[in-house]
C-alpha cells in the first residue's frame, strides 16, 4: 500500500512521523503504509488507484495520471462535485480524459477522517458500474470497524456528495444566526428534495438518496461541526467573508465552488433549488445570511407532495 502527495516536504514529515500530524495526530500509519515521492513509481507499484483531490483539480489529477496507467489499472476517487467550468460529475471527467479504458469508481458517503482514523465504526458506498470492481474495492477497504456498501448508481452517489455541501452551508448559516432545531430539520429535510430533484433530472435513483450517500452523508455534514461547509456557514453568519471563512478553517471548502456549479447544472436543466440558490446569492451576489432566510420563508405557500416533485 502506497501514499504519494505533490508536497515533497509533507511526504517526508509524513515518513519521519508515521501519521498526519496536522489533520491525524492520533492515527499511526500501519506498517504497510509505505510514502512514495515519485509519482510514476507510485502508480506503477498499485494496480488500484484512489484519487483524493479537490473537484477543481480532478481533471488535471486524471491527465497526469493517464500516460503512466496500463491495462491493469483501476481508477477510484473520493472527489465530490461538479467540475466548476463544465458543470460535469467526476465519472464524465474521468470518462472523458480516459476514455472509458479503465474500470471506475466513486467512494462517497458519511466519514469524518478523523473518526475514520480513531478506529470508530464508520459505513459508506463504493459505487461503479463495473460491480465487480465495486465489491472488490469495498472489500479491500473494509474492516471490523470500516464497512463499505456498494452500488451501481454513479449519479446519484456523485450527486450526493455535490449538493450535501452546500446544503450543509445553509445549515451552518441557519445555526448560526440562532434559528434552531426546527429549522434546522425544516432546511436538511427539504433539501433532500432537492438533492433527489437534480439527481432525477441527471439520471439518478430516487433510492440512492435515502442511503449512506444521499441522506447520510447530508445529515452528517449538516450537523456536525466537523464539517468544514456547516463551518463555513457558521462563520458567513458572523458576518465574515467566505475568503476570511476559508483562511481561517485553513482547507478547501468544497461547497462554496459547489454552490456555483450547482446554481449553473440546475438552471441548465431547469431545476428549482431555492435552499441551494440561496446559499449561492451570499457567496457570490452579497446576499446577507438573513435576506436569504427571508427569502425562503415568503416563497409562496404549496404543497408539500407538488414541492416534492417540482416547484
Amino acid at each position: 500500500m502506497l501514499i504519494w502527495g505533490r508536497n515533497p516536504e509533507h511526504l517526508e514529515e509524513l515518513e519521519r512521523a508515521r501519521c498526519n500530524q496536522r489533520y491525524l495526530p492520533a492515527a499511526d500509519f500501519p506498517p504497510s503504509l509505505k510514502i512514495e515521492s515519485d509519482f510514476a513509481r507510485a502508480v506503477a507499484g498499485s494496480d488500484d488507484l484512489l484519487l483524493v483531490v479537490p473537484s477543481h483539480a480532478f481533471r488535471e489529477m486524471l491527465t497526469a495520471l493517464k500516460p503512466l496507467l496500463g491495462k491493469d489499472h483501476r481508477i477510484s476517487w473520493a472527489t465530490k462535485g461538479f467540475e466548476l467550468d463544465t458543470g460535469k460529475l467526476p465519472h464524465q471527467v474521468a470518462s472523458e480524459v480516459l476514455s472509458d479504458k479503465y474500470p471506475l469508481a466513486v467512494l462517497s458517503g458519511p466519514t469524518f477522517a478523523c473518526e475514520v482514523g480513531s478506529g470508530l465504526p464508520t459505513a459508506m458506498t463504493v459505487a461503479a458500474e463495473d460491480q465487480e470492481f465495486a465489491r472488490t474495492l469495498a472489500e479491500e477497504i473494509s474492516d471490523d470497524n470500516f464497512r463499505a456498501y456498494t452500488s451501481n448508481d454513479v449519479i446519484g452517489v456523485e450527486v450526493g456528495g455535490a449538493v450535501k455541501n452546500v446544503l450543509a452551508i445553509g445549515a451552518g448559516v441557519s445555526d448560526g444566526l440562532g434559528y434552531g432545531s426546527n429549522t434546522r430539520i425544516a432546511l436538511i429535510t427539504r433539501g433532500l428534495v432537492e438533492l433527489g430533484r437534480l439527481g432525477h433530472a441527471l439520471g439518478a435513483r430516487q433510492e440512492t438518496f435515502m442511503g449512506l450517500a444521499g441522506m447520510g452523508d447530508l445529515v452528517l455534514t449538516c450537523t456536525d461541526d466537523q464539517s468544514r461547509n456547516r463551518r463555513m456557514g457558521l462563520a458567513l453568519a458572523a458576518g465574515k467573508s467566505a475568503v476570511e471563512a476559508a483562511r481561517e478553517i485553513g482547507q478547501v471548502v468544497e461547497g462554496v465552488m459547489a454552490a456555483h456549479a450547482v446554481h449553473q447544472v440546475s438552471l441548465r436543466h431547469q431545476v428549482e433549488m431555492p435552499i441551494c440558490e440561496q446559499v449561492y446569492r451570499i457567496l457570490y451576489q452579497g446576499a446577507t445570511p438573513e435576506s436569504a432566510v427571508q427569502a425562503l420563508m415568503t416563497r409562496d405557500l404549496k404543497s408539500e407532495d407538488q414541492a416534492a416533485n417540482q416547484e
